[in-house]
């Protein structure tokens, strides 16, 4: 019979030191692979406190790694302890409001029409000048 963990006893070991991980129900030590992980401990270390299953599926794992998991386990999670997903709400990050300037507005549109203006009397003076100096 494996020991059952809490999500918040998992959360305590995260630390470079002392790393678990849940994936897909079960507890996995991996302070061991840390240095061997060919991402860095960083990513591993990025994914404790949580379920860190859609983190290692995104990845891709192959299944060589997927054995690999064997050796570092250390127990299941009870699944009362982890919070459901439909109770996170997302909410979107709020924006920072844009103060525009009403008059840098008109500046802005007033340079569209000169500059071009401006581009095309030069280039018409240009060729008079050549023109006439030929």
């Amino acid at each position: 019979m494996s020991k059952v963990f809490t999500l918040a006893e998992v959360s305590e070991h995260s630390t470079n030191k002392d790393c678990w991980l849940l994936i897909e129900g079960k507890v996995y030590d991996v302070t061991k692979f840390l240095d061997d992980h060919p991402g860095g401990d960083e990513v591993l270390l990025q994914s404790t406190g949580k379920d860190a299953t859609d983190d290692f599926e995104d990845v891709g794992h192959s299944s060589t790694a997927r054995a690999m998991l064997d050796e570092y386990y250390v127990g299941d999670i009870d699944s009362s302890s982890i919070p459901s997903k439909a109770s996170t709400t997302y909410a979107p990050p709020k924006q920072a409001q844009l103060n525009q300037d009403k008059s840098s507005g008109f500046l802005i549109k007033l340079l569209q029409i000169l500059v071009p203006l401006l581009i095309l009397g030069v280039a018409v003076g240009v060729r008079f000048y050549t023109k006439s100096s030929a």
